[in-house]
């Protein structure tokens, strides 16, 4: 445990890997934050005011850490669905964080709303029913302040919510000087690859077909229609792009944890691109509705 005391009034306790993450946890020294840095990035944790406590605190939190340290454990990635899954699967491209951080800003707005337009219906439920007050004003139908303010406020939010929207859809839109180029072709029932800038000893790009493992042939862990006898194989950090189209009918490609999807329509090529960030068993299948 190193104990060097930095710049920031603060001493460094731990200096861990957590699967492909690094992370610093140091503790200032009247025992009240916690300062976490993880990727250059730092966040602040406030303890309470009981240093006893914060210390019994911080004893059991970084022994916790150790331990996983010690034991050499690392982070298990939620890369399929689960069983009562409520939150998204982890994601590995920016695309996918991209996606994430839009839901959750508009999920604060919308939580707002929600808030303040039942607090509103509860407010005249309860204060205006006709228990309470029997005689209505008849002129009393229109308020100029109250109309325009439920009426800019809406569009003000749409604006908050459309600025990062189409920020986040032309990123995703964009191909950025790919350095693999790989071409699927969608068919009923399985898919064809293509490794355009790679070629066989026959002199042919490397292709192959991908079909789903029937559900007889399932190995333990397998995952039912989502397990295919050919793997696409591609490297991390290299921008790679996708060539679409489909051979019979229209597909979807989907690949969910590298937020991936887009339509497969025969006599017609479309394409996309990801970054893969992290190393992993991704998993996807055709997503059209039929």
């Amino acid at each position: 445990m190193n104990t060097n005391r930095n710049k920031s009034n603060f001493i460094q306790l731990t200096h861990i890997i957590l699967g492909n993450k690094d992370y610093k946890f140091n503790l200032n020294l009247n025992f009240t934050k916690i300062e976490v840095k993880d990727f250059g990035l730092k966040w602040l944790l406030p303890l309470n005011n009981n240093k006893l406590l914060n210390l019994f605190f911080c004893t059991r939190f970084f022994f916790f850490i150790m331990l996983l340290r010690f034991f050499n454990i690392s982070i298990a990635y939620c890369d399929t669905a689960e069983p009562w899954q409520f939150s998204f699967q982890d994601g590995a491209s920016p695309s996918f964080d991209g996606i994430v951080d839009l839901h959750d800003q508009i999920m604060f707005y919308l939580i707002i709303i929600v808030i303040l337009v039942s607090w509103m219906l509860g407010i005249i439920i309860i204060k205006f029913n006709i228990a309470k007050n029997p005689i209505v004003y008849k002129y009393f139908t229109h308020g100029t302040v109250i109309e325009l303010i439920w009426t800019i406020t809406p569009a003000l939010v749409l604006v908050a919510i459309a600025f990062p929207s189409f920020r986040l859809l032309y990123l995703m839109d964009e191909v950025i000087d790919p350095a693999i180029t790989v071409k699927a072709v969608g068919s009923q029932w399985f898919w064809s690859y293509e490794y355009s800038d790679y070629i066989s000893d026959s002199g042919e790009p490397i292709a192959f077909d991908s079909f789903m493992v029937p559900e007889a042939d399932l190995e333990e862990g397998q995952f039912r229609l989502l397990e295919v006898d050919n793997r696409v194989v591609l490297p991390v950090d290299t921008h790679v792009r996708f060539i679409l189209t489909g051979s019979d009918v229209i597909h979807s490609f989907a690949v969910p944890a590298l937020g991936l999807k887009l339509d497969s329509i025969p006599g017609r090529l479309n394409q996309t691109s990801t970054f893969i960030n992290r190393e992993g068993l991704f998993y996807g299948q055709c997503s059209e509705l039929y």
